[in-house]
Order: C-alpha cells, then structure tokens, then sequence
C-alpha cells in the first residue's frame, strides 16, 4: 500500500538510486568510443582535428578499431585547399599527421546525419548494415562520447544542414540504459554553450564533461599560417595535452582530466555533470573510458609436461630483426613542458 501512495515520479526517481547504487560495485568488461565531428567545409577544419587526435589517443591507449565508431565529414585532407594533400595536422608544428594510414572512418561525408548518430546509439539501424557501423555494446560496456562542431543552447548542428538537441540526444541515451547498451558513459562535448547538451540527461551512469557553459562560446587555440585557418580547439588542445601523459598503466583518474582546461586557459568555462554518475571521479582511472588494457593472469605451467627443448633452434623468424613498436607523440616536447 506504501508504494501506492507514492508519486510516479518518486518512484522512478527511487529505481534510479537503487540501480546507480548496484552499478557502483559492478566492473565494464570491454570499452569503445563513439567520436562525432558534426561539422564540414573547409574553416571548419579544426573539428577534423579535433575528433581525429581523440582517435588516435584512445587508439594508443588501447581501444582497438573494431571499437570505434568514427563520424567525419573527411573533406579536409584532399581539400584543394590544403596545401600538404592528405594530411591533417592539430598544431602549427606539423609534429604528426594525424589522417595517418591507420585511419578506419566509419561514417563518412554525408553519412554524418542525426537519424545516423540516433541509430547508432540506440541499436535501431538497418538490417545489413555493416558490423564496422554498429556500436555493439552490451550492460558491460563503458563508451566515451566525444562530439565536436557548432551548437547553440540546446541543440548540435550537423553539417550546417540539421540539428539534434538535448533532449533527443537525453532520450536517445535513455533508449541505450533500457536496452542494456552500456554499463557507463563518458560524454565529453566541444562546442559553444556546450553544457546545454547534457542538461537533459536522466539516466544513470553519466558522467558529463563540456568545453562551455550555456551563453559562453568555445574557443580555437591557434592558426596555422601554411593553410591559413584555426586548426584545433582551446579544450580539446589541452585535453591531448594531459592524454599525451597517459599510458596503459596510468594511475590517474577522471577528476584530474575534469580540470585539464581551467578558465585562464580555456577561456570558457569548463562544465561537468556528476550527478547521474555512480563513482567518486578521484578513484576512476582514466583508462576506465579511454583505454581499454585488461591485465592477464596466466596459470602456472604444470611440472608435469614435458616440453621441446627449442633453445638451439634458428628459423626464419629468429632472423629477423626484432622492432619495439610505438605511437609517435602528438606534440613536440618543447609544448608539453
């Protein structure tokens, strides 16, 4: 009789307590990324810049290609205004080229719409649709959500030619709870009144950080005079910055990534949201969403078998000479000190 008495929405509120407080002990078992520049043309090239570093980040870290899910309109490397033909570059050094070979773009040009991005979310796409276009998640998944582009209070644009706002995007994301498509999520938007797209959000599990409050613009951080144009945001910047010092084994942890851009650098206020999320920011280690190494225990080999002894054997491979492989840093060290 008690919970008859109770408002609906008390309720709804209360469900949603109970499942944060069980999903505090619960561990992602598999991490992907969904990253989304929403934008095209050519001034716009800094937003390629931005979602393609993030990429390549969250590619050094861990996260294999298989789960990424890469948006961009990729209309900046052959340009026939670029004058170093299929690079792009985050910083006016040209440290590394960022469009590099191992690039897999999964939605590209036209195919950046918001019925696209909606689909991918929430798992409604159609039959025959490539496995290297859909997100497949399940309850243990932790997904970070990197957008980049234009937006104004409330809404996202794509392409110049359409919008997504808040609240879809929140509605979107309350499908994705309901159908056990994540177990956390990271939402991390670089846009002007970049806030107002999280200010929605009613599902459990949400951690939310953007570059911008509402009526605040995001900023560039610096032109390149070879191409003439803005080549990579204030925020984003900063975050490569710090991702720039993260390795596998890292120890740091999301609070600290959360004030990687303060005001007297960023310009901007920087906005997070941690109340739908269910876990103190200090004991999150970054690599929960930007990485995705897990640590193997192998079993004791049994004494009893008895193994080749293969120590005097050469092959072909013994020949050749081993290489320690490793990504190349995304900025100078002079920028990093």
């Amino acid at each position: 009789m008690y919970f008859q008495n109770l408002n609906l929405g008390v309720m709804y509120s209360f469900l949603i307590l109970v499942v944060m407080c069980i999903s505090v002990e619960s561990r992602h078992t598999n991490n992907w990324a969904v990253l989304v520049d929403t934008s095209r043309f050519w001034f716009n090239y800094r937003h390629v810049a931005n979602v393609l570093s993030i990429y390549r980040s969250v590619k050094r870290l861990g996260i294999p290609d298989s789960q990424i899910i890469l948006m961009i309109a990729d209309d900046m490397a052959c340009n026939p205004r670029n004058p170093r033909p299929a690079t792009v570059f985050n910083n006016a050094n040209q440290n590394i080229n960022v469009y590099g070979d191992d690039v897999e773009v999964d939605y590209r040009g036209y195919e950046v719409t918001v019925e696209n991005f909606v689909r991918l979310l929430t798992g409604r796409l159609p039959s025959g649709t490539p496995r290297s276009k859909q997100l497949l998640t399940n309850e243990g998944s932790n997904i970070l959500v990197y957008l980049t582009g234009h937006g104004g209070d409330g809404f996202l644009k794509f392409q110049d030619s359409e919008e997504v706002t808040s609240q879809e995007l929140a509605d979107a994301v309350e499908q994705m709870w309901q159908k056990r498509r994540y177990n956390e999520i990271f939402f991390m938007i670089d846009t002007c009144q970049a806030a107002s797209m999280f200010d929605k959000f009613y599902s459990p599990n949400i951690l939310a950080v953007a570059s911008s409050l509402v009526g605040e613009d995001s900023l560039s951080h610096h032109v390149d005079p070879a191409i003439g144009v803005y080549i990579i945001d204030r925020y984003t910047y900063y975050a490569l910055v710090f991702l720039e010092r993260v390795q596998p084994n890292s120890t740091k942890t999301m609070s600290e990534f959360l004030a990687v851009c303060p005001k007297r650098v960023c310009i901007s206020t920087v906005g997070v949201r941690k109340d739908l999320f269910g876990r103190n920011t200090k004991e999150v280690p970054i690599t929960d969403f930007f990485g995705a190494v897990r640590q193997v225990e192998l079993p004791p080999l049994d004494p009893l078998i008895e193994f080749e002894d293969t120590n005097n054997i050469t092959t072909e491979e013994d020949k050749i000479p081993q290489m320690d492989y490793a990504y190349l840093p995304q900025f100078p060290l002079e920028m990093l000190s």
